[in-house]
């Protein structure tokens, strides 16, 4: 563990980060609120609020299982480190207890709640790692039933949001099933990244020319791909640049200055590594 620590300084530093939040956000958001919204964690709130459970207390013991069934299912490397993280976890969520609720409004609970835990988990996992629970659950699920994990991930949450309905009421459960949903798109978009380049296909009969001035301009590299139009049969070239979203402008006056009938196709690239943008390993 010493060795993993020295050799992940960094990367531990952004996982104690992540949990942090996530025990900060279930103590001022989602457990004074009721808010189960999924996952172990989502059961320790049940389980809390109806018999007084300690809810890092629970988390831990609930995971002791959870890893020793799994440690030859999974990765030794990811259940290290999520054995790390569950008791970390459980005791910050216990250390964090003092905190006071932030809010008693059941909708702002579950939405600024969601988006805390999403993105501590997003810091989390971008670390590759996670905090045991419904992680390691769901995986089990995937491995014995053929359930995928997404659909191992659902039926966990399904599972917990229906008790949350049994034992609280009906508007709860359904303001967990919204806190689920933001935590779900704050962890996805933290864990792809928040600088969203651009990625831009231009089809034109000038593409040596759209490419110099690209090259000379922007100083952004310029990919020629082949391609065959599917109408004419002619070959065509595709240039494929990726820059930055203050350049797609001067991209497209560039374009437009040289082949006004070219065709331009520009998307969102969520996370791009490499010269001139993210180095990888980079947080």
């Amino acid at each position: 563990m010493r060795d993993w620590l020295k050799k992940n300084s960094k990367d531990f530093f952004w996982f104690l980060v992540g949990i942090i939040i996530l025990a900060v956000a279930m103590n001022i958001f989602l457990i004074p609120n009721r808010i189960a919204a999924g996952g172990i964690t989502g059961l320790a709130i049940i389980l809390y609020h109806l018999f007084g459970i300690p809810i890092g207390i629970f988390f831990f013991l609930v995971n002791i299982p959870l890893f020793i069934f799994s440690w030859r299912v999974i990765g030794q490397r990811f259940i290290l480190t999520s054995l790390i993280g569950a008791v970390l976890f459980s005791v910050l969520i216990e250390l964090t207890a003092f905190l006071r609720p932030v809010t008693s409004d059941l909708l702002l609970a579950s939405i600024y709640g969601g988006i805390l835990v999403g993105i501590g988990l997003g810091i989390v996992f971008r670390v590759q790692s996670s905090t045991g629970g419904t992680t390691i659950a769901a995986r089990l699920l995937n491995h014995y039933s053929g359930l995928t994990m997404g659909q191992s991930l659902l039926a966990i949450d399904f599972v917990i949001i229906a008790l949350a309905l049994v034992f609280f009421n009906a508007e709860i459960a359904l303001y967990a099933l919204l806190s689920l949903f933001v935590t779900s798109k704050i962890a996805d978009s933290v864990q792809e990244g928040f600088a969203f380049s651009k990625t831009a296909l231009i089809i034109s009969d000038k593409g040596d020319e759209i490419a110099a001035r690209v090259l000379s301009n922007l100083q952004r590299g310029v990919t020629h791909l082949k391609a065959t139009g599917s109408y004419t049969g002619q070959e065509k070239t595709i240039l494929l640049v990726v820059l930055n979203r203050t350049e797609v402008s001067r991209l497209k006056a560039i374009v437009h200055d040289i082949d006004i009938g070219a065709f331009v196709i520009i998307s969102s690239a969520s996370e791009v590594l490499g010269e001139g943008f993210q180095v990888r390993g980079e947080r």
